[in-house]
């Protein structure tokens, strides 16, 4: 399996415990409103997966702390792409 496969798992078992277990609560309220707006289920998971590669990418090659604000932002911004 390539790094990327692998990321992209990760990324993607992120998003679904934050759905499940609705932490942040923002998560599971944009997913509802995107599938509700025309996104299929695939589709909702992976715009919320950008927002969370892009705070991993700051995390690890920026060497921030997790910003729960930006987080939010760019969930709430969606379906744009997430741009902090």
């Amino acid at each position: 399996m390539e790094e990327n496969d692998i990321l992209r798992e990760q990324i993607s078992e992120i998003v679904k415990n934050q759905i499940e277990n609705n932490d942040p609560p923002e998560t599971k309220i944009i997913y509802k409103q995107l599938t509700k707006n025309g996104f299929n289920d695939f589709q909702s998971r992976q715009m919320i997966g950008q927002c969370v590669a892009l705070e991993l990418f700051e995390i690890i090659k920026m060497e921030k702390p997790f910003d729960n604000d930006r987080y939010i932002r760019n969930l709430k911004n969606l379906p744009k792409e997430p741009f902090e």
